[in-house]
């Protein structure tokens, strides 16, 4: 019998109870974008489609034997994180990607919830900006998390802060604003930023940020370049809003389960 083989991207991040965000989004993005997962959660949390409530991480050496167990056996194409647990996991992460320069990675810096609930104190945030952003090639921050991680409320210079920090590049995401339209600005090297225009489908929505991140990566896990596979995650993401699921009280989820057509 023959079998088949897909891009596989690595994935850590939280697991969340109602199935919005945090891993779960992570695998269906990545499954439907046309990709295999390799996932290990960080945390576990108590949240719901309405607020994060609470959060343990994993012990950080489990998760160092699972990323060297499954590193042994399988080939990482990209790897994508999230919530991260705490700042020995994001060591134990970095120390592993040290070993792997040439694997393309995404990091989605979640902080806080849409509710307001905490996903990372300040000894995480200073973790991953000093250890983890510069092995990264993207960090995909929202308004909320871009102004609190380059300690400026004016997005062009916090995203310059952080690439003067170490950061390779920056797609500052616009889903929290409230324009008719969502503007995904990526900020590099070049002396010019590069946006996206996209139709604000009404309100907020529970795991877009992660579904765009996984979705991102694994564009990149099939070769595409790093503006291609923003571009493809930017219209796949569109498009499970479009479908959005009622699951809870809270926000709508976007349904990551759509045929996904390249």
């Amino acid at each position: 019998m023959k079998h088949y083989t897909r891009p596989q991207v690595l994935v850590l991040s939280g697991l969340d109870p109602s199935g919005g965000a945090g891993i779960q989004a992570d695998i269906q993005a990545i499954t439907s974008i046309g990709c295999h997962p390799l996932p290990v959660v960080t945390c576990l949390t108590v949240q719901d489609t309405q607020n994060v409530l609470g959060a343990d991480a994993v012990d950080p050496d489990l998760i160092r034997r699972q990323l060297d167990c499954v590193s042994e056996d399988a080939p990482i194409h990209a790897v994508k994180t999230g919530a991260l647990g705490n700042a020995a996991i994001v060591e134990v992460l970095t120390e592993f990607l040290e070993q792997r320069p040439d694997i393309p990675l995404i990091t989605d810096p979640v902080a806080k919830a849409a509710g307001g609930g905490d996903l990372a104190d300040d000894n995480i945030l200073t973790s991953m900006k000093t250890r983890l952003f510069p092995l990264a090639e993207m960090i995909t921050p929202n308004g909320i998390e871009l102004a609190l991680l380059g300690q400026s409320d004016d997005p062009d210079e916090a995203a310059r802060r952080l690439i003067e920090n170490g950061c390779e590049s920056v797609l500052a995401t616009g889903g929290h604003g409230t324009g008719v339209r969502i503007i995904n600005t990526l900020y590099d090297h070049s002396p010019t930023p590069m946006t996206w225009e996209l139709e604000r489908i009404g309100g907020e929505y529970h795991g877009t940020g992660c579904t765009l991140a996984a979705a991102i990566a694994a564009g990149r896990a099939q070769g595409l370049s790093a503006r291609a596979a923003i571009s493809q995650a930017q219209n796949y993401v569109h498009r499970t809003i479009q479908h959005a699921l009622e699951v809870g009280k809270g926000q709508p989820v976007p349904d990551r389960g759509i045929l996904w057509e390249r």
